[in-house]
């Protein structure tokens, strides 16, 4: 018989919607089938797979690549994975996954050439959509700096597009000490504000965007603190050449992480 939303692993699963029960646990749930495929494909990640009998069907590879790796593989009802869910139209599959979080020194230890800091961003919209990209443009790690949002809240799991399980994923307190960190590793740290200094497209000309790089990126409420883009290299804008006032935090990210893959390259 297929589990119900009254199931206690369900329940238990359920649970990780909240924030503490997630820190407690070390778990987070994965939900679709494009998170399912990259969390199983980054072993000992996934704990559970939860599935509808028809998505399990449906995705019988998945279900087969579970069991091949000794992951429970566990059918619920309709009303059971949409419990565990958080979309509307969910595509009924939901994995239980470990945190996946790497220290900050031994991230570094892997010589990234470029790292993404997202510094006190709370929106995990965005969180999730620049981890993202940063993956696309070749990044070894994503920081999660001060009093960041967790990126293990499901929103921020679902707009990375299952990015998450590809890069190291770095949870600091200290946004100060990460850039200690990471100047001590030989990074240049770039800081993104729009009343920067620098012109983007002036570092690039000038080759200074072709060494390993960590870009700092601040909320868009509030930007990045003070204290934060005094300890950069250098503070970084970049230019606007039509009548729009500002970029939203996604696309200055896009452009900014770009930039340095293409010099990198």
């Amino acid at each position: 018989m297929p589990f119900t939303p009254r199931t206690p692993r369900v329940v238990a699963a359920r649970r990780l919607h909240r924030r503490r029960d997630r820190d407690a646990g070390g778990r987070f749930l994965a939900e679709g089938p494009q998170a399912v495929r990259e969390a199983l494909a980054r072993p000992g990640t996934v704990v559970e797979l939860f599935g509808t009998p028809a998505a399990l069907d449906r995705y019988a590879d998945l279900a087969a690549h579970a069991a091949r790796v000794d992951v429970p593989v566990s059918e619920v009802t309709d009303d059971a994975l949409a419990a565990l869910a958080e979309t509307v139209a969910p595509q009924g599959l939901v994995a239980v996954c470990r945190h996946l979080d790497v220290p900050l020194d031994d991230a570094l230890a892997a010589a990234p050439r470029l790292v993404a800091v997202l510094a006190e961003i709370r929106d995990p919209g965005n969180a999730g959509t620049v981890l993202r990209t940063a993956d696309a443009a070749g990044a070894g790690a994503v920081v999660f700096a001060g009093d960041a949002v967790d990126p293990y809240n499901g929103k921020c799991v679902r707009a990375s597009a299952g990015s998450l399980f590809h890069v190291d994923v770095v949870r600091a307190p200290d946004p100060l000490a990460v850039v200690a960190a990471l100047h001590a590793a030989g990074l240049s740290v770039l800081a993104t504000t729009g009343y920067g200094d620098s012109d983007l497209d002036d570092l690039a000309d000038a080759g200074r965007l072709a060494t390993p790089t960590a870009w700092l990126f601040g909320s868009e409420a509030h930007g990045l603190p003070e204290e934060l883009t005094a300890a950069a290299d250098a503070r970084v804008r970049v230019p606007l050449h039509g009548r729009a006032e500002s970029l939203n935090l996604a696309a200055a990210a896009a452009v900014c992480l770009y930039a340095s893959a293409r010099a990198l390259r």
